[in-house]
This record gives C-alpha cells, sequence and structure tokens, in this order.
C-alpha cells in the first residue's frame, strides 16, 4: 500500500506484485504489453481458464500521500480499499493454491491490471481481452475489489465519457463585440444536456461533469469546453445519449454563429469520446453467480445482487460469466484522501474469494 500507483503510473506497484508472484512460487509470472501482471495455476490441457483480477491503479495523482496511519482499529491511506485489499486478497489467494499444491481442471489466471480507474478507461482489462486473444474463450472472470463479504456484481454499470470542444475567432471583449463565443454556446448546451429526459431513468443517469474555457476577463474566447458522464446498465442507452448530446451542441454552436455579428468566422465543434465501459449482466441464474451466492451464504452473510463499474464490465459485455467481489473487512472515505479499512473479517472475504475461484475452477 506504501508505493503509489496513481493513473498511468502503475509500474512501480506493478514490479512489486510480480516479486510476490514469484516469491510465492509462481516462476512464470511476467508483465505484458500494457502493464498487467500475470501469474497462471496450470489446469489440464485445453481447458478455458478462470480469470483472476484485481486492479493496480488507484485514483490519486502522482505526488500525493499514501503512507498509512492507524487510528482506533482503522488503517487510514488513499486506496488502501480500492483497490490495495483487492490486490492483497488476490496475493493471498494465490499463495495459498500454491502452498497447498491446489491442483483444479481449469488454469487460473491471476492479473493485476492496469487502468481501471478514470480516465485509465479499463484499458488493461479491454487488452487481455482484445479481439484474438484467446481469452475470449475464458471459462469465468472474477474481479477482486475492494472490501466486504456480502456484494457481488453481476450487473455492470456501462460509460460513455465525452468532451466537447467548441472554438472560435475570439478577440478583445470590446473591439470584437458581436463575434460569437465558445463559452456561451456551451452554456446554452449544458442547460439543455441537463435536463434531458434519460431512457431507463432509475438505472442511467448523465452527469455535466466539468467545464472550462477562456484566457481572460477582458477577452471574447476562442475556445471552451465540458466533459459530460454518462452511465447506464441498459444496453443501447449510452448511443442513444450519445446522439443527443452530439445534436445538441451542433444546434447551440450554429444558433450562436447565426445570431452575432456578420462576417465573423464560425464556431467549429467537436464531440470526443474520451471513456467507454460496456454494460452487460451475468444472470443471477448462471452457475458462477449460484456458486457466489451459496459460498457466501454458507458462511453466515446474506448475499448481495448488485451492479457497478469494475474491470468485469469488459468480459461481462463479451458474454463470458463475470462477477466482482470484495475481499473481506470493512472501508469507508473511498476515493478520498480520508479513505480507510478496518480488518472485520478480513479473513472470511479471502475464504470466500479463494472457495469461488476454486468451485469455478474445478479443483481436481
Amino acid at each position: 500500500m506504501r508505493i503509489p500507483a496513481p493513473p498511468f503510473g502503475e509500474g512501480e506497484r506493478g514490479a512489486r506484485v510480480l516479486e510476490r508472484f514469484r516469491e510465492v512460487g509462481y516462476e512464470d509470472a511476467s508483465v505484458d504489453e500494457v502493464g498487467n501482471v500475470i501469474a497462471a495455476l496450470p489446469g489440464l490441457p485445453g481447458a478455458a481458464p478462470v480469470v483472476v483480477a484485481a486492479h493496480l491503479d488507484t485514483v490519486f495523482a502522482a505526488g500525493t500521500d499514501v503512507e498509512p496511519r492507524h487510528e482506533g482499529g482503522r488503517i487510514y491511506a488513499p486506496g488502501i480499499t480500492d483497490n490495495s485489499r483487492g490486490l492483497a486478497g488476490m496475493l493471498a489467494v494465490a499463495r495459498v493454491a500454491r502452498a497447498g499444491g491446489v491442483r483444479t481442471r481449469r488454469p487460473v489466471l491471476f492479473v493485476a491490471t492496469v487502468g481501471e480507474e478514470g480516465t485509465g478507461d479499463l484499458r488493461g482489462v479491454k487488452h487481455l481481452f482484445r479481439e484474438g486473444s484467446p481469452l475470449r474463450t475464458a471459462a469465468a472472470f472474477i474481479a477482486l475489489d475492494g472490501s466486504g463479504v456480502r456484494r457481488i456484481v453481476h450487473r455492470a454499470i456501462g460509460s460513455r465519457r465525452l468532451r466537447v470542444t467548441v472554438e472560435g475567432p475570439g478577440g478583445h471583449s470590446w473591439a470584437d463585440r458581436g463575434a460569437p463565443n465558445p463559452v456561451v454556446a456551451l452554456a446554452s448546451a449544458t442547460a439543455e444536456i441537463s435536463t434531458l429526459a434519460l431512457p431507463h431513468p432509475e438505472r442511467s443517469s448523465l452527469t455535466v461533469a466539468r467545464i472550462g474555457g477562456g484566457t481572460s476577463i477582458n477577452a471574447i474566447p476562442d475556445a471552451a469546453w465540458l466533459e459530460i458522464d454518462m452511465r447506464s446498465e441498459v444496453p443501447g442507452v449510452l448511443p442513444e445519449l450519445e446522439a443527443s448530446v452530439r445534436g445538441i451542441a451542433s444546434r447551440v454552436v450554429r444558433e450562436e454563429g447565426n445570431g452575432r455579428r456578420p462576417g465573423t468566422q464560425p464556431l467549429r465543434c467537436d464531440v470526443a469520446i474520451i471513456g467507454d465501459r460496456p454494460s452487460g449482466e451475468t444472470p443471477a441464474r448462471a452457475e458462477l453467480v449460484r456458486i457466489s451466492t451459496q459460498v457466501t451464504a454458507s458462511m453466515g452473510a446474506r448475499p448481495e445482487l448488485v451492479s457497478s463499474s469494475t474491470d468485469a464490465n469488459v468480459p461481462m459485455a463479451l458474454g463470458i460469466p463475470s462477477i466482482a467481489i470484495g475481499v473481506g473487512g470493512d472501508s469507508g472515505g473511498i476515493h478520498t484522501t480520508d479513505e480507510w479499512y478496518a480488518n472485520d473479517q478480513g479473513a472470511l472475504g479471502v475464504e470466500r474469494a479463494l472457495v469461488i475461484i476454486m468451485e469455478a475452477a474445478g479443483v481436481l
């Protein structure tokens, strides 16, 4: 947990995870082209693998103080739960499986992934399941993410993130008065976008998250931008919302240009996708979900079937049975510098993960 792993800066933590895999008996552990750390527990020849993943990265920028402090039975540190806990749980499961000489019908692939958070856009797991990858025939995918012993994520919340950029001639606020203004255009777009009627509103969201532009109080901006986060559990909703946003942006830019001084250059608009996470679902009746609920209940916890956005989004969208689970303990302040973890039922969480993984892989 003391090794920082900011977005696009997971290398140092990945190197330490590679060392730990090798220390517990996975001598062939390696790092792939994008920085994922991979260790394999062999299975029978030709059997489709079970992929177990925990993401390396955190949401915190480089330079954030990640030194843990202990107070009142809690450990406070940015990223201590999301996802140092998941990584620790995966390493514990891998160590126990190797030390116990466990043999499984299906190979188990342990992967510490890069790029799960934010602008990482699931780049590690997208690489694992890229077009032509043999992992597209995986038997199951299990993400170990965060704390708890009850949650079973079997529905993937998809997201699409857009950056709308408007550019124009700019100019002096007095001498060039009447020139089209990118900020005004985006203000109009923001007001309209924020009131869009959402398809399946109980399972979808749209947030105008960031906006900026201009260089000086006495200048007409030559550029402005806004960023939009759209989410849905329902396939097909995100392309529909994107089309609405593009239509609104195009129209308000045209209207802002038409209403300004004749002879000025028109505004230009660009809408770029800066994040794209697919939605999907592993049905509650699927064998992997059934195994997970039964194992959870057998340990005295009440299973909770929920939705979230995790590394499991990608394989789930491909039709691979996929879930995400916590690895025990309690936590709070996730994605803040006051994030904390308490090791209440920590061992139970690791045991639950181990049993679910072994059940999915088939112990010989």
